[in-house]
């Protein structure tokens, strides 16, 4: 098998067997990123100097017996709105294309710990306002399935580099499905956890209430362990939670007898692809078959979800990104007259237009006169939202949906109608507005040959149950596959 068709957890266990080095892995990971991102642009950043250098240092701790963990001296690629202490952290936006933070996120700190070696930073939608990577300030990402087609986003670099084997897994980030819409087009595996499992500390906001990190890799076990390494409460996050029950891999078995899983009869109405309804319920016969049980029921407020999420997301950008003004880092305008020139002039020069849309939108429901008509009603919705998630998981473990209502469509398209492209995100933004965890397993593909994607939800705290149902999945479809 060549070496870059391995998971990351089986590389791991070649490094720790003397089998390959964490340099000859890099350097493998390195050589496929020189031929690949001419035709798929899936980084902003490579550090190949850097990422030797790690991988050295990471080699001799494992030979030391220091490191012994399951993904010591795995190269791993990183969102690039996740600081990266001396490595450049750009957003994918103009206003900080030349910055480069003092410090690491506290997600990616512990994948150094754990041993990881960071190949670079992956393109994304700018400030993650997107569901394509075609926001980006530096162009778009493509699709390793299909040059002509997006790769969704605002993950899309990530997914799109575990895809085309440009690394063995990477870290996103999930506003309202940005892991788990393009894991989906990509035809990889990510998963989105409960909010406040994993520490935003270093994680550049878009939306705070919403945002979340997590893995993306090529299989569920991949996805469970890298979750295990950056799950843990931070004191630097007061949203962050002390949890007891993040040995994720301990869900890693095959066995769903007895598990209620619901599937909603709103997600397969109107606006979903024939081709992605037949392979999402196909996934739910492979379920039922392996002793899982079934049903459809009703889950009320779907239609009230997109209109709430991008008033908060909306509300939330256009606070989190005044910060960004010219004064203190990042981009500056060369000409101005005073600063209040200067303000506008860095922020027209600086920001694309669909984050200048956000900001706007969000500026406008905070305002005083339109405050309680619409940002205080969007968070009333929410909390309703929430109230139905409750309700359904009374009566199932989890719930089976599509992680997004066709496959990834062609380059362009989305751009043309932004309502168009904020509808894309109908069956994932629940799962943000409710704060719970949610997982995207590749399930078929189209007759384009384009991927497909299974979504996963679980309640609070319950990735367990995903990651079980999930794993299970998986590990049918071989089993079919190969009979």
């Amino acid at each position: 098998m060549d070496l870059l068709d391995l998971t990351a957890l089986e590389l791991g266990k070649k490094i720790q067997a003397g089998e390959v080095t964490a340099p000859e892995a890099a350097a493998a990971a390195l050589r496929r990123i020189r031929e690949m991102e001419p035709s798929i642009h899936a980084y902003v950043t490579v550090d190949e100097e850097g990422a030797m250098a790690q991988a050295e240092t990471v080699q001799r701790e494992i030979e030391a017996g220091r490191l012994s963990g399951p993904l010591a001296g795995v190269p791993v690629a990183i969102k690039d709105n996740i600081c990266t202490e001396g490595l450049r952290t750009t957003c994918s936006s103009k206003i900080l294309e030349h910055f480069v933070p003092a410090y690491t996120a506290q997600a990616a700190e512990q994948l150094k710990k754990a041993g990881a070696v960071i190949l670079g930073k992956t393109n994304m939608d700018e400030f993650a306002m997107g569901s394509t990577t075609e926001t980006s300030a530096f162009g778009p990402t493509r699709n390793p399935w299909n040059t002509d087609h997006v790769p969704g986003g605002s993950s899309g670099g990530s997914c799109a580099a575990v895809a085309a084997k440009e690394c063995f897994y990477a870290l996103g980030s999930d506003t309202g499905g940005s892991i788990r819409q393009p894991s989906s087009f990509c035809g990889v595996t990510g998963i989105k956890p409960t909010y406040g499992t994993v520490s935003r500390w270093g994680l550049i906001a878009y939306g705070s209430s919403l945002d979340q990190i997590g893995p993306i890799a090529k299989d569920v076990a991949d996805c469970a362990a890298i979750l295990e390494v950056i799950a843990g409460r931070d004191v630097k996050d007061a949203t962050s939670m002390e949890r007891q029950d993040t040995d994720f891999t301990a869900a890693l078995t095959k066995d769903v007898r007895g598990m209620r899983i619901g599937i909603p009869a709103s997600y397969f109405g109107e606006g979903l692809d024939p081709e992605v309804a037949g392979a999402v319920k196909e996934a739910a016969r492979v379920l039922a078959d392996a002793g899982a049980v079934v049903e459809e029921f009703d889950l009320g407020l779907v239609d009230y979800a997109i209109p709430a999420y991008y008033v908060i997301a909306s509300a939330e950008a256009s606070s989190n990104l005044s910060r960004f003004d010219g004064v203190k880092y990042g981009f500056r305008a060369a000409d101005y007259e005073g600063l209040h020139d200067m303000y506008k002039k860095t922020r027209s020069q600086g920001f694309g237009p669909e984050v200048k849309r956000r900001i706007m939108l969000g500026s406008f429901v905070l305002s005083s006169g339109y405050y309680d008509a619409y940002y205080l009603k969007a968070l009333r919705t929410k909390a309703l939202i929430k109230r139905e998630f409750d309700k359904a998981f009374a009566s199932y473990d989890c719930i089976l949906a599509p992680a997004a209502p066709s496959t990834a469509p062609r380059l362009g398209e989305s751009l043309q109608d932004p309502l168009k492209m904020y509808l894309g995100d109908i069956y994932t933004i629940s799962v943000n507005l409710a704060g719970l965890p949610g997982m995207t397993v590749p399930c078929g593909k189209d007759s384009k040959g384009l991927p497909i994607g299974l979504q996963l939800i679980g309640d609070c705290f319950k990735e367990k149950h995903i990651i079980r149902a999930a794993y299970t999945f998986e590990r049918s479809v071989r089993n079919e596959q190969t009979v």
